[in-house]
């Protein structure tokens, strides 16, 4: 799984860990701070998390261009500066009036934009790695895991928002909604742990780290003298990977636009509809710790069959026996009911990316041995048909209740977990998969711009993610999932419709 990797791909994916840790901290709080904080309802506390999705996903666009003029590791340092701004303003309780929400608007836009220069181009310089032949064919396996990487950061934040929220209540005696800057705060932390790691290992990734002079002198003006002397079969090569594209990010909206609900509707269903506590071994799902503990066993238990020496394998096994020994202990010794907040239904996702992104590896590189692995585009469509699997769950969870239930009829939390479970499969399937497929087919001279435009159909898709929100209390609750389940179900028809096309660049 982690052989023949470049050594530069781990030192950027720590840094992206870093900053998506920060990230997701906020983000799993957000839409619930916006209701307690300023009393918005659901609609429209879904506008300003979609909208600022939105940025977060569309101005990667413009950081692809600027990387184009300027150099990739500026744009990411400069982003980094400009998110710890933007962070450092929505950690001050600034109250609910005008100025409160002035504020909050100008912090969310510094992190959009900083985001923009630094997450976009972070990916390029991944993508960039894998054009030396010694990695070539790592390449999927490289996304695979720099996306894992991603979310080792987004599995602690949910744990990190509640705790934190909570020790200002309970230490600081902070109202409900002036405790949710203190979690806040917490990504200014994770930023600079964030530019650390991507100063001290800058080394092993120097060869794609190009500065504007670099760029002048290596790269730009070669590939403007080539752009110069396109022959006619090149024009139509570009255009052909630029129509492949274009329909990947068509399909991406409608998934984007799904799979968000994770900090909204999904979030919506978890405070209102969802048991608030639990027991026995559902309980412990609620414990990120035990949740790390079954990460461990997966890892050992994939070094026990692949390693190659004895000591690899005795290793591997004392790490499997100590966490099942961690896990019945913690079973064991349970005690009562485990109180379940909703934005830590959050830390299931990324919990599950990292759990079964080796199993992933594992699936798609046997099939490759036997030259059955599906292609990019067809793990992208296959994606959207899970999507749809995730809501009609929700569908099922679903049935029978009414916005205006009482606590007796609350369903069991793991309709949410398995709902989780699922879209992360899609997840694996899209994700990872098309950003790789992006940084392949992109023509050397627009990679920036085309990985800016990956991010635009997810910003697309992300402004979207209000729609469910608005039917929020105006329809039944299965039509409520309904709607996502339609539109990942045309995205699936649509993908293989157009397969050939989009084949014919891989």
């Amino acid at each position: 799984m982690f052989e023949n990797q470049p050594k530069g791909l781990y030192a950027l994916a720590l840094a992206n860990t870093g900053e998506r840790f920060g990230y997701y901290t906020m983000l799993a709080i957000f839409v619930l701070f916006l209701q307690a904080n300023f009393g918005w309802g659901e609609g429209l506390a879904g506008t300003v998390y979609s909208t600022f999705l939105m940025l977060v996903y569309f101005l990667p666009i413009v950081g692809g261009a600027v990387a184009d003029k300027i150099g990739f590791g500026r744009c990411v340092t400069l982003g980094i500066l400009v998110m710890f701004i933007g962070y450092l303003l929505l950690a001050v309780p600034a109250g609910n009036g005008v100025a409160a929400i002035a504020m909050m608007a100008a912090a969310l836009l510094l992190i959009s934009v900083g985001t923009s220069l630094f997450k976009g181009n972070l990916q390029v310089m991944v993508g960039k790695l894998y054009d030396d032949p010694r990695y070539a064919t790592q390449r999927d396996n490289g996304f695979s895991i720099f996306y894992m990487a991603i979310n080792i950061g987004a599995l602690f934040a949910p744990t990190a928002a509640v705790k934190l929220h909570q020790w200002a209540m309970d230490s600081l005696h902070a109202s409900e909604a002036s405790a949710y800057h203190y979690a806040f705060g917490v990504a200014c932390v994770s930023l600079l742990v964030s530019i650390l790691i991507y100063y001290g290992f800058r080394w092993t990734f120097a060869s794609v780290d190009n500065t504007a002079k670099k760029a002048e002198n290596k790269e730009t003006v070669a590939e403007n003298t080539v752009a110069q002397e396109e022959t006619p079969e090149e024009k139509a090569d570009t255009h052909s990977r630029l129509v492949a594209l274009f329909l990947v990010f068509a399909v991406v909206i409608f998934f984007w636009m799904a799979f968000h609900q994770n900090g909204l509707t999904l979030t919506y269903f978890a405070r209102d509809f969802t048991q608030t506590s639990a027991t026995g071994w559902v309980g412990m799902l609620f414990d990120v710790t035990n949740l790390v503990a079954v990460i461990f066993i997966v890892y050992s238990l994939f070094g026990l069959f692949q390693s190659k020496t004895g000591r690899g394998k005795i290793i591997s096994l004392v790490v499997i026996l100590a966490a099942v020994a961690y896990l019945v202990v913690r079973y064991t010794h349970e005690a009562g009911a485990v109180s379940i907040e909703a934005p830590i239904f959050q830390q299931f996702n990324p919990s599950f990316v990292v759990m079964l992104t080796p199993v992933s590896m594992g699936l798609f590189g046997w099939l490759a041995s036997k030259q059955k692995e599906p292609s990019a585009p067809r793990k992208i469509g296959f994606g959207m048909l899970v999507a749809g699997f995730a809501y009609m769950i929700m569908i099922c969870a679903s049935v029978g209740l009414s916005y205006n239930l009482n606590d007796a009829q609350r369903v069991s939390p793991l309709w949410l977990v398995t709902t989780y479970l699922v879209l992360t499969f899609a997840e694996l399937l899209l994700s990872p998969m098309g950003i790789s497929f992006v940084s392949k087919v992109a023509p050397k001279k627009y990679q920036g711009l085309m990985m800016g435009c990956w991010f635009g159909a997810t910003a697309i898709g992300n402004f979207l993610v209000q729609i469910p929100a608005y039917l929020w209390k105006a329809v039944p609750l299965t039509m409520v999932w309904g709607v996502l389940v339609a539109l990942c179900l045309a995205s699936f028809i649509f993908i293989f419709s157009v397969m050939k096309k989009l084949e014919k660049v891989c």
